[in-house]
């Protein structure tokens, strides 16, 4: 007899933009998207747009040509909803509409072609969804398109959508950065949405953005290789934009490596852009993000309580689930922090002790390494790790909480300085003190559940005791003693153990 078939709970978008056509397929539609798949083509529909109002056909048959590879792609790996989307070229050329049509005969989906302020709405949703409590502008620059909007927590605005995408910026100044700068100059001078933007965030969305980021990473040296979240001081990146405007003014642009082929040259229009936004906005930060128009077409999606939940922590127990021995053992090792911090009365902001909890999360998901490398290992993982909500200050915070749980505290086994220096000495101090506590914890447990909440923590004056009840006291050695007396004094305190 035949098993019925099990529903598939993955969902696809098909993404149409004016410079690229891409696939990406999620695990689950849930607040935290987990990619399965992640293809894109660089197709250039939006090319002639503004000069001939037509999709370049080769450009359409390029894309055609991606779509059906992306509708095979979904079929193969059943696929159970797949969502797809449009944005400037196609709602702005004559010869959208026949694109369009053909493209769902294709996809065998509806295609939404996304006005411009529905464009920026599921930008700043994409934001939301991917940077915790973000407070600035979001600007999602496209092919054809640059869509501004500003975004205060989960509060999102009107927005503005303007043709200053890369594209279609080449396109109206026929190639001349002269001509593409009193463009941008003209354009951006006046926007209401961007006079709201001194002394904020900027959030900077899009392909040909994160290109500019990764030249500035690798250029910079700088030890994390994550996208999402890389942030630049405004004035440096205003520095940089120039630079780049000088580099392609003496051609040197097609040098870097970094960049795909077809990006390098949109790479001084988006620089250029990025320019004229930081002199108008001054925005004291520039913030890249990876979570744009697909993250938020799917946050709008979900149930108001599911949007609700903070994206890292749902992160971190979705990896809590996957790699440690024990998910509930996690959670109990949360209360437990919790009961230490309250005792030792360690001072905790609301940031503070959310990151203690992603970190008590992960605190376990190295045990399947050797254990001459679980710290190194772990290390690299959540600092390199494919999830938002969450700065890159936060995530070497947390990464660094658990590489001291692997490693110890001794010397010999710091971390690379290069990410300490990530962190101010303060919270270098902290994740010292929450490895050690995880070093104890997991000594105790065996990362076993049901049994940290049998140990308690009490004061006398400056002594800090770990109080085991009777039906634990057996787990009670000397090197749970030793582990625990080295967490006190991190506490400035001096520490034994009582047998209840």
């Amino acid at each position: 007899m035949k098993r019925p078939r099990k529903r598939a709970t993955s969902v696809a978008v098909i993404d149409i933009g004016s410079n690229s056509v891409r696939l990406v397929i999620y695990e689950s539609l849930s607040r935290n998207l987990t990619t399965l798949f992640n293809e894109k083509a660089l197709c250039g529909l939006g090319r002639e747009v503004q000069s001939t109002g037509l999709l370049a056909e080769d450009a359409v048959a390029k894309a055609l040509t991606a779509l059906r590879r992306f509708r095979a792609l979904c079929r193969i790996q059943r696929v159970g909803r797949v969502y797809a989307i449009a944005t400037a070229a196609c709602r702005d050329a004559r010869n959208g509409p026949d694109f369009i049509a053909e493209a769902e005969r294709i996809c065998g989906t509806r295609i939404e072609i996304l006005s411009g302020p529905r464009e920026a709405k599921l930008s700043a949703l994409g934001v939301v969804s991917g940077v915790h409590k973000p407070d600035g502008i979001v600007g999602d620059l496209g092919g054809g398109s640059v869509e501004l909007i500003d975004v205060k927590g989960n509060r999102v605005h009107s927005g503005v959508t303007l043709p200053l995408g890369s594209l279609a910026l080449q396109d109206l100044s026929h190639k001349s950065l002269k001509r593409a700068e009193r463009i941008v100059r003209n354009e951006l001078s006046e926007v209401p949405q961007l006079k709201a933007g001194r002394g904020r965030n900027f959030y900077a969305v899009g392909g040909t953005w994160r290109a500019l980021a990764r030249i500035h990473i690798i250029q910079s040296g700088y030890p994390l290789k994550v996208m999402h979240g890389y942030s630049i001081p405004a004035a440096d990146a205003l520095d940089f934009a120039q630079r780049l405007r000088r580099l392609a003014a003496a051609n040197l642009l097609a040098n870097i490596e970094a960049v795909a082929d077809a990006r390098r040259p949109l790479l001084t229009y988006a620089a250029l852009v990025l320019e004229y936004i930081i002199r108008v906005a001054k925005p004291k930060t520039i913030v890249f993000s990876t979570f744009g128009v697909r993250e938020g077409l799917f946050y709008e999606m979900l149930p108001p309580a599911e949007r609700a939940k903070d994206g890292l922590i749902c992160a971190a127990q979705t990896m809590n689930g996957l790699l440690s021995r024990s998910a509930r053992h996690a959670e109990e090792l949360i209360a437990w922090t919790d009961r230490l911090v309250r005792v030792v009365r360690l001072r905790e902001t609301d940031e503070d002790r959310r990151l203690r909890h992603a970190a008590c999360l992960l605190s376990d998901i190295g045990w399947r390494v050797h254990p001459d490398h679980r710290g190194e290992e772990t290390l690299s993982l959540i600092t390199n790790g494919n999830f938002g909500s969450i700065t890159h200050q936060g995530r070497t915070f947390v990464a660094l909480s658990v590489f001291y749980r692997y490693a110890g505290l001794s010397l010999e086994n710091e971390p690379p300085e290069i990410v300490q220096e990530m962190v101010p000495h303060t919270m270098l101090e902290r994740a010292r003190l929450l490895g050690a506590a995880f070093r104890v914890a997991h000594l105790i447990s065996a990362a076993r559940p049901g049994v940290l909440p049998a140990t308690h923590f009490r004061t006398d004056g400056r002594k800090l005791m770990l109080v085991f009840e009777h039906r634990m006291v057996d787990l009670v050695a000397d090197r749970v003693g030793s582990r625990f007396k080295q967490l006190a004094r991190l506490v400035g305190r001096t520490g034994s153990i009582v047998r209840r």
